[in-house]
């Protein structure tokens, strides 16, 4: 049985800092894609991040290039979202998920998904 758990959001005031941490239990198919998304109030669920479990490579959201880094710890199965230089529209619920995505960003593409963390960025 796959899950996904992530954790550590948040309110944060303007240009702070968060780390969410997205814990996978239960996986077993090999390397794999591990997408961070997120879904503002009234907004599409956006992809925001990538890493592949293995050969490590990401990829990022323009809007939050240069901002947010993900990285990996295989031995604690554990994937990690670094946001730096927070905004009020990074304000979303965030989500995690798993799967072997041809189109990293796309949410149609992963198989498993786990629980929102909120992130709120104000003042």
């Amino acid at each position: 049985d796959v899950q996904l758990q992530a954790s550590g959001g948040g309110l944060v005031p303007p240009g702070g800092s968060l780390r969410l941490s997205c814990a996978v239990s239960g996986f077993t198919s090999g390397p794999h894609g591990i997408g961070w998304f997120r879904q503002a109030a009234g907004k599409e669920r956006e992809g925001v991040a990538y890493i592949h479990s293995s050969e490590g490579t990401t990829l990022y959201a323009n809007s939050v290039k240069g901002r947010f880094t993900v990285s990996r710890d295989n031995a604690k199965d554990t994937v990690y979202l670094q946001m730096n230089s927070l905004k009020p529209d990074d304000t979303a619920v965030y989500y995690c998920a798993v799967g072997w995505p041809s189109i990293p960003l796309i949410e149609s593409e992963y198989d498993y998904w786990g629980q929102e963390t909120q992130v709120t960025v104000s003042s």
